[in-house]
């Protein structure tokens, strides 16, 4: 009878020991990792990008571009209704060889924002640039980072200059590109600016918002990506601009939006992209920014990835002259991955016989748009605008 109790007691301490380390086994099985599923490597291999050109079976470029275009749009459906732009000016300043509006149009049904547009001293048309602001994670501004705010509070035009300070080496790109005789527009994007939270900012509300809107039907980065060509539209409307001298500029997120207005959109003639171009192999790993969600939707375009990677969406610009700058030091974009990504485009624009009008560049810089960049912005724009 003892050895008995003692073998069930022994037992009973093996099972325990047993059921224990099932647990352990268990609660330490995963599957994601860095917010990454663990088999992301597997995803990207199957990413075989079927409308890139030289992968679609459509031979004739034009016709690859309308379809690779019509693909995009179709990805970025549905689009806001459109609407009478209806232009109200609120303000203006006169400032040095050129006047500073702020105004107000209707971007679509749903929203009617605010802009600064700079029109250049002199009898028109003239060319033009819209420019695009930076995510930076700083949304109290949008347009105020492009063009330097007036008949604002002293906090908002100090952050205005903090931000001109910190990213484009204390030089507003809007008022130097309208003293060099452009007309500029810079409109703020949902959720920076004056089309920001009512609750004040929040970095972790991005999500909220691109998934509330998912659950609608529709996109945030594809309502930005709309938005930006309707205001391309607006500017192609006023009387003072050259419609067919019409350029786009940004950096960071707004060098994403630079390259995908120039791609969706014929309005807009030749694009400067600063520090924002990539390949998808090179961005979604364990340790990139580009996987820690949040901003990351304000230029999500669903779906588009299982037709088309960044740089084969970029090139649906082509033959459009177009300027790619990328820094050598930007830890936000590894600098194999844009070498790939220049490659791609190169071979676009050559396969057309204008190579001449893609130009990539690095600068020894990390994430920043210097006065020497903005320099190389203007001299390309006189270029092909002028």
């Amino acid at each position: 009878m003892k050895n008995t109790v003692i073998c069930l007691l022994l037992f009973g301490i093996s099972l325990t020991a047993s059921a224990q380390e099932k647990v352990e086994t268990v609660s330490m099985r995963y599957e994601t990792q860095n917010d990454m599923p663990l088999f992301y490597q597997k995803m990207k291999e199957n990413l075989t990008y079927p409308m890139a050109w030289g992968n679609s079976s459509i031979r004739n470029f034009e016709k690859w571009r309308e379809e690779a275009r019509k693909t995009l749009l179709d990805c970025m459906l549905p689009a806001p209704p459109a609407t009478a732009f209806d232009k109200e000016v609120i303000d203006t300043e006169q400032r040095n060889g050129y006047r500073a509006e702020k105004i107000l149009f209707s971007v679509s049904e749903y929203s009617r924002v605010p802009a600064y547009l700079l029109v250049p001293a002199g009898n028109g048309p003239f060319p033009a640039v819209l420019l695009l602001h930076d995510h930076g994670a700083h949304f109290s501004i949008g347009k105020e980072k492009m063009v330097r705010p007036f008949g604002v509070e002293a906090s908002v035009l100090a952050d205005a200059d903090d931000w001109a300070e910190k990213c484009y080496d204390k030089q507003y790109v809007g008022d130097y590109l309208a003293s060099h005789g452009y007309v500029v527009l810079a409109v703020d994007a949902l959720f920076w600016g004056e089309r920001g939270r009512k609750e004040g900012v929040r970095y972790d509300s991005q999500q909220a918002l691109a998934a509330n809107m998912l659950q609608m039907g529709m996109s945030w980065g594809a309502l930005i990506a709309w938005d930006d060509i309707r205001s391309a539209e607006f500017l192609a409307s006023l009387p003072m601009v050259h419609k067919d001298k019409i350029g786009t500029m940004g950096f960071s997120m707004g060098a994403h939006r630079a390259w995908m207005v120039s791609a969706a959109t014929d309005v807009v003639k030749a694009g400067a992209a600063v520090c924002w171009m990539n390949t998808t192999d090179s961005l979604m790993t364990l340790t990139n920014n580009q996987n820690k969600g949040g901003s990351a939707y304000s230029m999500i375009i669903p779906g588009i990835r299982n037709w088309m990677d960044y740089p084969h969406v970029a090139s649906i610009a082509c033959p459009k002259p177009m300027l790619f700058i990328n820094g050598l030091r930007d830890k936000l974009f590894p600098v194999k991955g844009v070498e790939s990504a220049f490659s791609t485009m190169q071979d676009v624009w050559k396969s057309q016989s204008v190579e001449n009008l893609l130009t990539t560049k690095f600068y020894d810089l990390p994430h920043f748009c210097s006065k020497e960049i903005q320099d190389d912005i203007l001299e390309f724009f006189n270029q092909n605008l002028k």
